[in-house]
């Protein structure tokens, strides 16, 4: 290298280290899991229910489990079995800055029958019953809330049935049940 090069080297050598080093560098805008929430419902096969809730404004993860019955860790095959008392729920981490926990109950009152119990469409079964699965007591309060105000509009021309119960230990699905129907393009009635 002849003295030139030594020289340019030395130059943008003396002008990096003389850049200033800041101890909080600027990071990527990314959504804190602390300011989410969750929500989980019941309401039939639990492929359609992701779908829906995965499209919804302010959704930002879903996941396909089961909430609400007497057996830890239960596979798809067991709550088939009807003896775990399970659902098939979905689990829906929300931004509460984009969306309301009302906007989540609308979106599920409006996505199923609400007035039937344990079947949805074709299918039957306890693990298909309508049920919102609350975290907390304004949560408890707002479901509800809007359960009775259905009810007193007459929106449906049966009364609701919907369960609303505390939210317990939620197990996750087996994967090929997470995001069906992104991996198949199809999901059940």
């Amino acid at each position: 290298m002849n003295k030139f090069g030594v020289f340019l080297v030395a130059v943008c050598l003396h002008a990096f280290l003389a850049l200033p080093v800041s101890a909080n560098p600027p990071q990527p805008a990314t959504q804190s899991a602390a300011t989410l929430k969750r929500a989980y419902f019941g309401a039939g096969c639990f492929w359609k229910v992701q779908y829906i809730f995965s499209n919804a404004p302010g959704v930002v993860k879903t996941k396909v489990g089961y909430s609400g019955g007497t057996l830890a860790n239960p596979t798809y095959e067991q709550v088939c079995a009807h003896n775990t008392k399970h659902v098939e729920t979905v689990q829906v981490e929300y931004d509460p800055e984009k969306t309301t926990y009302r906007k989540l109950l609308e979106v599920f009152f409006s996505h199923h029958d609400p007035t039937t119990i344990n079947r949805q469409g074709p299918d039957q079964g306890d693990q298909y019953r309508s049920v919102i699965f609350y975290t907390d007591e304004k949560q408890k309060e707002e479901a509800l809330q809007y359960k009775k105000e259905l009810n007193d509009a007459h929106r449906f021309s049966h009364p609701i049935v919907t369960a609303i119960e505390p939210a317990g230990k939620f197990f996750d699905a087996e994967e090929y049940h997470q995001d069906y129907f992104k991996k198949h393009g199809q999901v059940c009635n």
